[in-house]
């Protein structure tokens, strides 16, 4: 439901010069899904009225890669000189609307929608002018300090700002506040940039406020992870490490085995059934979907995959952007090339790849083959060392196996070609015209014995 007096809007101007990337910060994976679109879906879930974004480095890129949405509006800030100057950048979208503003960041992935619920429940419960969510941590440096008196938030100063007693306080400001919009636009106006900065600080609407009689308040997050920022490469993989640790704790929790939780990566948009077991040095990529009672060994990589029940996935196959349906098998080292699909109960042995192939429901390829471009039927047997010459240099070509054929070894299709239902293709083949259903193709220099041909050479 849309909560019609909330407004979120995601500062996501920074170039993050220490990432050392010419790619914008934000844009950066977490887990395989980018910051700014954690934060994104987490703020949409709150049901906001409107989301402005603030962009700055490669703005038109991240525009880009968030797309127009209704409610969704875009400003640049150039130059960037603080969160306050930012603020003011976004205020003129919002110049008609009522209720309150959510301010967040791009590089603040791991924010939960319970906590920005909890924080804006806490604001309106109180009618405060500003609440400020804090988090208490055991290394504060960095970031600004909550300096409270008799519990009551005074002032928030920044590192750069404080004196020895203020730097020894653990408990930080997140940057992460609810305002409401009445007394905003003023209030943002009479900032000024007296720091070590030379910024306009948003902190300082905490001193404003108070000299106004206005409400202000704090929510103090129940977890300190919730709030960390991403400044470097660093950064990005302990988050990272964190945010896939929750994942491996959901699905084990869910009734998926994962036999050392410490070298399985899945990403957050993967989903697992129940009893299907993950083996070590499992990688599970993008929107990967397996199903439930499958077999996933050492060392196989799924990616944008889609897997049926049952499956078993031998050590280090690859399968991306493709589909396994029920109680197939593949591998060990079965590679699955984008656009495949292995019908059930079939069976896709080693060293065998497939490219934009279907193969069908009990159909079996059990080692050494190349199959592009094909269709194959149910019930069809794929010799060892076959290959479907599907490019002729310039484009690709289909093959087409009827159902029951059965190709022999070290045969060579060359495409376009058709095999028809039951048919047979003797081992050695090269086949570059269509075989009737039924009929037995052979394509291959007849044999000549030369006798006592050995002893003269030798």
């Amino acid at each position: 439901m849309t909560d019609s007096d909330l407004h979120v809007v995601i500062l996501a101007a920074g170039k993050g010069t220490r990432m050392k990337s010419e790619l914008p910060k934000v844009l950066h994976p977490v887990n395989g899904v980018a910051m700014l679109d954690r934060v994104m879906t987490t703020a949409g879930a709150l049901g906001p009225r409107s989301v402005v974004l603030v962009l700055g480095h490669k703005a038109e890129l991240v525009a880009s890669h968030v797309g127009e949405a209704p409610g969704r509006s875009f400003v640049t800030q150039e130059p960037q000189l603080g969160t306050g100057h930012a603020l003011a950048q976004a205020l003129p979208f919002l110049a008609n609307a009522k209720g309150d503003v959510l301010l967040l960041y791009g590089d603040v992935p791991m924010l939960t929608a319970s906590t920005l619920t909890a924080l804006v429940g806490r604001h309106r419960e109180r009618r405060a002018a500003l609440t400020v969510l804090t988090a208490i941590v055991d290394q504060p440096y960095g970031y600004g300090r909550i300096v409270r008196h008799e519990n009551e938030l005074t002032r928030i100063v920044e590192e750069r700002d404080a004196n020895p007693v203020e730097r020894g306080i653990d408990e930080i400001n997140a940057g992460i506040y609810v305002l409401a919009l009445e007394p905003l636009a003023e209030a943002v106006a009479s900032l000024t940039p007296q720091n070590a900065q030379g910024e306009y600080y948003l902190t300082d609407l905490v001193g404003i406020y108070r000299r106004r009689g206005l409400g202000v308040e704090t929510l103090i997050a129940a977890s300190a992870d919730e709030i960390r920022g991403v400044n470097s490469r660093r950064d990005l993989a302990e988050v990272s490490r964190l945010v896939r640790n929750a994942k491996v704790e959901e699905l084990m929790a869910a009734g998926v085995t994962i036999v050392d939780p410490a070298t399985t990566y899945v990403e957050s948009d993967v989903q697992v059934g129940a009893d299907t077991v993950l083996h070590p040095n499992v990688y599970l990529e993008g929107r990967t979907v397996i199903g439930s009672a499958c077999d996933i060994q050492a060392g196989v990589r799924l990616a944008n995959a889609t897997v049926g029940d049952r499956v078993t996935i031998r050590n280090y196959s690859i399968v991306t952007d493709s589909t396994v349906a029920d109680g197939a098998v593949l591998g060990p080292f079965a590679h699955l090339r984008p656009g495949s699909v292995v019908e059930a109960d079939a069976h896709v042995g080693n060293f065998v790849e497939l490219k934009k192939t279907t193969l069908g429901r009990g159909s079996k390829a059990s080692h050494l083959a190349y199959l592009g471009d094909a269709t194959i039927g149910e019930g069809v047997n794929i010799g060892a060392g076959t290959i479907t010459c599907n490019y002729d240099g310039v484009k690709k070509h289909p093959t087409v196996i009827g159902d029951g054929a059965f190709i022999g070894s070290d045969s060579q299709l060359i495409a376009p070609v058709s095999i028809g239902k039951g048919a047979y293709v003797a081992a050695g083949s090269s086949i570059t015209d269509d075989v009737p259903e039924g009929a037995l193709g052979i394509a291959r220099g007849r044999q000549v014995n030369k006798e006592g041909w050995t002893p003269k050479k030798r």
